[in-house]
């Protein structure tokens, strides 16, 4: 992401990065050789957009400097490959308790992760709301959902990037965590209709509801 920034703001983000304490508008004036008027904008704008934000201020010999620190999710924009990792992870459940163990724990995984979620929303009562809901959210985790469609009475959500792209590829099972944390979140029955992982341009979830269990006579 910090690649279709500017370039002023890239390097001030970095300068950020590699000072961890903060650094006053003066300091940052100095390092980019613009003006604290152009660093103040930077910062509005970075700040604005949640990347930065103030630290503590610093007691100098006069009035207190404002420091300015990443936030959590100006650390997220720098590169991190955790895809290795995870492979690893996965290819170790799968070798010590075999393919059927690895998908109800990728299961439980994702139902664990819809919980949280649920627990940070407002619950919606009604099926189009919560599959709308859920839109909103996996755009904000970098599924690149565009929202959420009708298609045939039903609701859709199609996803052209999958935030799990690289491992899916190689383990198709990561899918397993997506319809979970879907279904848990939606008490939606979910149809996979299309997969990148598998040759689509989309990875594209159709939402019904849940078929009613037969109960037998006591």
């Amino acid at each position: 992401m910090i690649e279709v920034m500017g370039q002023r703001q890239q390097e001030l983000l970095r300068l950020l990065l590699r000072t961890k304490s903060g650094m006053t508008v003066d300091e940052l004036s100095r390092k980019l050789e613009v003006t604290r008027n152009a660093v103040r904008q930077h910062l509005a704008s970075l700040e604005n957009d949640g990347l930065i934000e103030p630290g503590i201020s610093r007691p100098s010999g006069g009035r207190p400097e404002q420091l300015y620190v990443l936030s959590d999710k100006g650390m997220e924009i720098f590169p991190r490959q955790y895809s290795w990792f995870a492979e690893l992870v996965i290819d170790s459940i799968r070798d010590e308790a075999g393919e059927g163990e690895l998908n109800e724990r990728l299961g439980r995984m994702g139902e664990r992760i819809a919980d949280k979620l649920l627990a940070q929303n407002a619950e919606e009562s009604d099926p189009q709301k919560k599959v709308e809901k859920l839109a909103e959210i996996m755009q904000q985790m970098g599924y690149n959902t565009g929202g959420a469609s009708v298609v045939d009475g039903q609701p859709v959500i199609e996803a052209d990037n999958c935030v799990f792209h690289n491992l899916a590829m190689k383990n198709p099972d990561i899918c397993r965590f997506d319809l979970a944390m879907m279904s848990k979140f939606t008490g939606s029955k979910i149809d996979h209709q299309e997969c990148m992982a598998l040759g689509g341009n989309v990875c594209r979830f159709k939402f019904s509801k849940p078929s009613k269990k037969k109960s037998g006579k006591s």
